[in-house]
């Protein structure tokens, strides 16, 4: 019993005089020192939080290039990977030199004219202040999604484009294209100040990217043999549909990071996007795949993989401000949507997008976007969108949601074919007929993707 009592008076002593000491330094606890601990622990968690979205964004890099070169032709694949790597690569410098300031810093209501080189006055980047994290943490969230935007050109101008014309594309769309449409939308620019949302991007990421990739597959022509002189389409199977569905299932995976991240803080509201992320991109798979049985007669893997991506593409853009009712609907439409667009664009306007990319992130963006203005309802976000027309909000969401998917479709429509047109004439878009039917790998990148590897088949 001694040895209780003298073990609980040393421990009271330890603990008055640990308590002296803090008050002789003047660390004693108050109210207000309490408060600013838990704030700065609330920033840190938020710093740790958007740091690790945007690795989970990154990781949809390889995502794209495995799906475009399963997507498409083994003595293409080298060349596949080496653009999606550059596009990371340059856009990591391009953005922080320029891109950053033109999408978020002080300027206009058109584009930003200050934050170059992440330059920061203490106002600059005012158009991002509603983010406690620090700004090196901000650009490079907001980076990743820009490399986002110009790999998606990548797919739809496969097998056929010049590796030196599409370096110049990547660099063009990191620093000027996505920034300045990004600043209209997310930098405090004229589509902002007349009420257009997109919460991650289905307009601001992934439409800029799909319409960029109409404008160069149309300046590039289809590849030699896709259409016969009658125009009919032919197929031209990819080479690795598990390449593919790895891909598909890594950019999934990654779009954990892009839609509950865009937040870019630790909130609550993270886990109810996650899951409108999630049925939206389940809804479209099951939707496109049983289009695609229906029109196929078989329940395609492609279509099906490419629906996946037209889920998660729609969903983007109304994640934080829809049900997860609503949700599974905008990812059943988009699944049908894409499968439709796909088979539009190749028989009907005989555009040759090798990996359907257009119609995933172009028309599926456009939808996801348009969706918002239709399913909004201001109790998952107040404050902030209203409710939607389906929940007696009028049509004025809606019609914010439609100026904008106008205006940067023209914008990039412009700007696109203005880019590819004077590639063109510089240095040429597109390799010769016998680098094309020799594959891109050896030509351009003097290698094969699989060196000494055959294939036999048996009659």
């Amino acid at each position: 019993m001694l040895k209780y009592i003298v073990i609980s008076v040393s421990l009271i002593l330890l603990t008055l005089g640990y308590s002296s000491l803090l008050l002789l330094a003047g660390d004693v606890p108050t109210i207000e020192s309490n408060a600013k601990a838990i704030a700065d622990g609330g920033v840190n968690l938020d710093t740790v939080w958007v740091l690790i979205a945007a690795v989970l964004v990154m990781f949809m890099q390889p995502g794209f290039a495995l799906l475009e070169a399963g997507f498409t032709r083994a003595k293409n694949s080298c060349n596949i990977l080496m653009k999606n790597l550059m596009d990371f690569s340059l856009g990591s410098i391009i953005y922080w030199i320029m891109g950053f300031g033109v999408m978020f810093g002080a300027g206009n209501l058109f584009f930003g004219t200050s934050g170059f080189f992440l330059n920061d006055t203490g106002s600059t980047f005012d158009s991002l202040s509603w983010s406690t994290v620090p700004l090196e943490c901000k650009y490079l969230f907001q980076l990743v999604f820009c490399a986002t935007a110009a790999t998606i050109v990548s797919g739809a101008m496969a097998e056929r484009t010049k590796f030196i014309s599409y370096l110049i594309y990547s660099v063009i769309i990191s620093a000027i294209i996505y920034p300045v449409s990004g600043h209209w939308i997310w930098g405090g620019g004229w589509l902002a100040e007349i009420g257009m949302w997109d919460f991650a991007g289905s307009t601001v990421v992934h439409s800029v990217g799909g319409w960029l990739a109409l404008t160069g597959a149309i300046i590039l022509g289809p590849r030699l043999g896709k259409y016969a002189p009658d125009g009919t389409p032919k197929p031209i199977p990819g080479h690795s549909m598990p390449l593919a569905a790895l891909g598909v299932f890594i950019l999934w995976f990654g779009w954990f990071g892009f839609n509950p991240g865009s937040t870019m803080g630790a909130i609550t509201d993270i886990a109810h996007i996650a899951v409108t992320t999630n049925i939206a991109a389940a809804a479209a798979a099951i939707s496109a795949m049983i289009t695609a049985w229906i029109l196929f007669k078989k329940p395609d893997a492609s279509m099906s993989f490419n629906g996946v991506v037209a889920g998660l593409v729609a969903i983007t853009c109304p994640c934080a401000f829809v049900s997860i009712g609503s949700a599974l609907l905008i990812g059943l439409v988009a699944g049908i949507l894409v499968v439709l667009s796909v088979v539009f664009i190749d028989r009907v306007l005989h555009i040759d997008d090798p990996v359907g990319a257009i119609s995933a992130h172009g028309v599926c963006g456009a939808w996801g976007t348009f969706s918002l203005g239709l399913f909004a309802q201001d109790i998952f976000s107040p404050g902030t969108t209203g409710d939607g027309l389906f929940f007696g909000g009028g049509l004025k969401l809606l019609g914010a949601q439609a100026l904008g998917i106008i205006s940067v479709f023209a914008w990039c429509m412009i700007t696109g074919f203005i880019l590819f047109f004077v590639i063109k004439k510089l240095v040429g878009l597109r390799v010769t007929k016998q680098e094309e039917l020799r594959g891109l790998d050896i030509d351009e990148h003097g290698m094969e993707a699989y060196a000494d590897f055959q294939i036999f088949t048996t009659q």
